[in-house]
Formats: C-alpha cells, structure tokens, sequence
C-alpha cells in the first residue's frame, strides 16, 4: 500500500538534517554510488541554511565509504535555465569553503578532499535519453587520444588511482524522465523522488526507514503547514513557467512580451557570465592553475589574467 509522503526536496531542508535520519540519507547515497556510505557530519555551508524563498535546495554533508576515504557530498534540487553553470559555481564554492586557508597551497594538495555533487532535476535539463548521468574528468591526448594517467610516484604520493580522483564528480538525476518501472534498488529510489511514493515490495537501502518518517500524517502540525505552503509554492512556480513559455508559445507571443522575453535572457547572459567570473576569482584566490581555470570556467587565459590584474590592483589600494 502506497502512503502519503512528503517529497525528498523538502525532507533534505527539515528531516533529514538530523543524526537520527542519517540512514535515510545514507542508504540513498550507498544506492547511488554503489558503496557503503556513512555520513559523518552536514557541513556549515552558505548552502545548508534554510531559506524558504532560496530557489535552490541544498545539503553539504562530509561522509567515509568503505576504503575510510573522506568525501564532500552536495546534494541540491532547482530549476534554473542556467543549471549546468549554477552546478560548477556551487562545486566550486565548496571545494573553496573547505580548503584550509591558513595552509599555503602545496601543504593542503594532499588534504584536498573528493566532491560529489549530486543533483536532482524535476526539468527538462538539456538533452538525452537517460535518467541517471554521470560526469568526470579525464584528460584525453590531442594527437593519440590516449588517457593522461598518474605516475607510479603520483599515486604513491596523493594515495590515489587515477586523475579523476582529484577533480569533482556529478550525478544528474533527472527524476522526470523515469518511466516508473523500478528495475533495481536504484530505480526504486529514482520512483520515490519522482512520485513521492514508496511500494511495500521496495527493498532498497534506507526506504523502509524513509517511508515511516515521511508519512504526512507522522508530521508535527507545524511542519504539516510549512510543507503544504512549499508545496503550493512549487506548483505556483510550475504553473507560472508554463504560463510564461508554454501556453505563450502556442497562442503566440506578442511583441511586448517578446521583448520582456529577450532582456530576460539577456540578463541571464550577464548573470551567469558574472557567475563564472566569480568561480574563476575564488579558483585563483585558491591558487589553482590558471590552465586547470581555463578547463574548469571556459574563460580564456586572456580573461583569467585580467581578473588576476584587476584583484591584485584593488588588494594594492
């Protein structure tokens, strides 16, 4: 039997903040990434407060899988058009928040810990057939096509594998493009964040748990009422984009509203560009380097040596 329960979006902001439902969480991360995680603390980010109006849901937990290597794990849910810059500013943000900034750059490489940055989308996010993406890093010969690798010395050293290892690691789950049909303990998780719903015959990691603690009817009368105004909130911000773009597109747009249309994404295009230049100035305020910048942002080495110039004559002031 199917129960009423509350979406994850919203158990990230108020439940699932607690030791007590660390389980919850850490099935679902055991899930994903096919290990055995252990939450060790949510870290004190910009991201972690709660903020009713904040568009952008998000947790920074620190865990240790099975190998005892620690690792910073963002979880976030939004729906902005610029998504894919709104991940790399975030990522960016919490390796930068922390790093040990009374540590000279070289002493904290080798403390340098991993990020994931899991993402969970109810959009229709770019293009592709499936509903679970994955992304690294690795570096590609520009003549052999050959994989750069870690040398002998490297691995010994960093107490690492392989280069991937280093850089941030992403997960794309988008949850609307799931056709119900649960295949495996992943998919069965994948049900619930679309559906909000949990079958009595799911068995993966942390869902029995999920399924007792989420009951609307389990919720104090407080956070009853909070969640019903998040969730008319949600459903107001759906139906406002289709109104926008939807709706306007099949009647037809008219010029005024075209023009509203036009300075919008202009002024998306200003954003998201302020975005990255901010990224690129907390990379190099973290001494990384500038052709690792020029990988990271897109930016030119031409423009990352401007914003190197213009910090360095406003710190001189």
């Amino acid at each position: 039997m199917e129960r009423e329960l509350i979406s994850f979006d919203w158990a990230i902001k108020r439940l699932l903040r607690s030791k007590a439902n660390f389980d919850i969480l850490e099935g679902f991360l055991s899930e994903l990434l096919f290990d055995d995680i252990k939450i060790l603390q949510v870290l004190e980010s910009e991201g972690n407060k709660d903020n009713e109006k904040q568009k952008l849901n998000r947790v920074d937990l620190k865990v240790i899988n099975s190998k005892k290597e620690i690792i910073i794990i963002e979880i976030q849910f939004a729906s902005e058009i610029d998504y894919f810059h709104r991940i790399l500013f975030e990522t960016s943000k919490v390796i930068v928040e922390h790093l040990d900034k009374g540590k000279a750059y070289k002493e904290t490489v080798k403390e340098t810990v991993k990020v994931i940055s899991i993402n969970i989308v109810y959009f229709d996010l770019g293009r592709g057939e499936d509903y679970i993406y994955k992304g690294t890093t690795n570096f590609r010969g520009f003549h052999s096509n050959d994989k750069l690798e870690l040398s002998p010395n490297q691995k010994e050293m960093l107490k690492i594998e392989n280069i991937e290892s280093i850089f941030p690691e992403y997960y794309i789950l988008k949850v609307n493009r799931f056709d119900n049909n649960a295949k495996d303990s992943l998919d069965e998780w994948i049900y619930f964040l679309k559906n909000a719903k949990i079958k009595d015959s799911f068995t993966a990691k942390g869902l029995k748990k999920a399924k007792k603690e989420f009951s609307v009817l389990n919720l104090k009368e407080e956070d009853r009422i909070a969640y019903s105004k998040y969730q008319s909130n949600l459903h107001y911000e759906a139906s406002m984009i289709f109104s926008s773009y939807g709706v306007g597109k099949m009647e037809g747009v008219k010029e005024g509203i075209e023009q509203g249309i036009e300075r919008g994404v202009e002024q998306e295009r200003v954003e998201g560009r302020k975005r990255i230049e901010n990224i690129a100035k907390n990379l190099l305020l973290a001494k990384l380097d500038i052709e690792m910048i020029i990988q990271s942002t897109g930016l030119s080495k031409e423009e990352i040596e401007k914003l190197e110039s213009f910090s360095n004559e406003r710190k001189t002031r």
